[in-house]
């Protein structure tokens, strides 16, 4: 018993070291029209990362690439060090968008279970285990007192909290969020970036956004993707990712005052 506990945690120190995301030399297309080109990018344990960019940047390619959705024109591509396909069991995804008819009769905890499939398997009865990772997970986004909600009549903000849930019921490693708050209210952001930050102690988290309050407040590292990737591994964001994603100045404002999160970008005119 000893002996094969300390195997364990040899294995477990050993796999420490290896990045959650290692993406090298990747180039994606549509049709032989390049969406990525040659992006590399590494995410260590722990990160918290916020990619911002423009729509058609390619972000969204970026994660279907990373869940083994789409293959790569050429380049690698390595989720804890093995390729998507037997990674992504590691991975827990929130989507940009969730149809769902309203009027369906489905709870939130049956939701919520709804990640339990990669671990159960399609035609596999639920069991106690699977009931105990669906409470956890409502517990950590602060929803367990929604469980027996009809999931068409909660709002925006407490549904991206289901999702978030659903996601984190199958005990992920990487948590990867595509836009989780574009339909959200205020305070609803708020408060899911909260929940968020919370996770990030024992989890890897990979998020896509235009919010700009994210990247200011919560994200620890900051990535700028339009077809090239820029990331320093620092909160920073950057003249060359401004330049690169935007084609304005941008200062940001947060909670009434000035907040600058990046360094001076000199405008074309002072620059000539």
């Amino acid at each position: 018993m000893l002996h094969r506990r300390w195997i364990r945690i040899v294995i477990e120190q050993d796999k420490s070291h290896v990045p959650v995301v290692d993406v090298r030399g990747l180039w994606a297309s549509y049709e032989r029209e390049p969406v990525l080109e040659d992006v590399q990018l590494t995410i260590r344990p722990g990160d918290f990362i916020g990619l911002i960019g423009p729509n058609g940047g390619g972000k969204s390619t970026l994660l279907k690439v990373l869940l083994g959705l789409m293959p790569p024109t050429r380049g690698e591509v390595r989720l804890f060090g093995e390729p998507p396909a037997q990674g992504r069991r590691l991975v827990g995804y929130v989507p940009q968008a969730f149809a769902f008819d309203r009027a369906f009769p489905i709870r939130v905890r049956e939701v919520v279970r709804m990640g339990r499939l990669s671990r159960r398997g399609l035609g596999r009865r639920y069991n106690a285990a699977d009931d105990a990772a669906v409470r956890v997970a409502l517990e950590q986004v602060d929803a367990w007192h929604l469980r027996d909600r009809p999931f068409g009549d909660l709002s925006g903000g407490q549904r991206q909290r289901a999702l978030v849930a659903r996601a984190l019921a199958a005990e992920p490693q990487l948590l990867i969020l595509d836009e989780p708050t574009a339909s959200v209210d205020p305070q609803g952001r708020a408060d899911l970036y909260t929940i968020l930050r919370e996770l990030n102690i024992h989890l890897t988290i990979l998020l896509v956004t235009h919010d700009m309050l994210a990247i200011s407040s919560y994200v620890k590292t900051v990535g700028c993707l339009n077809r090239r990737l820029i990331y320093h591994g620092t909160q920073e964001v950057t003249a060359e990712m401004i330049d690169l994603g935007y084609p304005c100045p941008v200062e940001l404002i947060a909670h009434g005052l000035p907040h600058r999160v990046l360094a001076t970008h000199p405008t074309h005119r002072e620059e000539t």
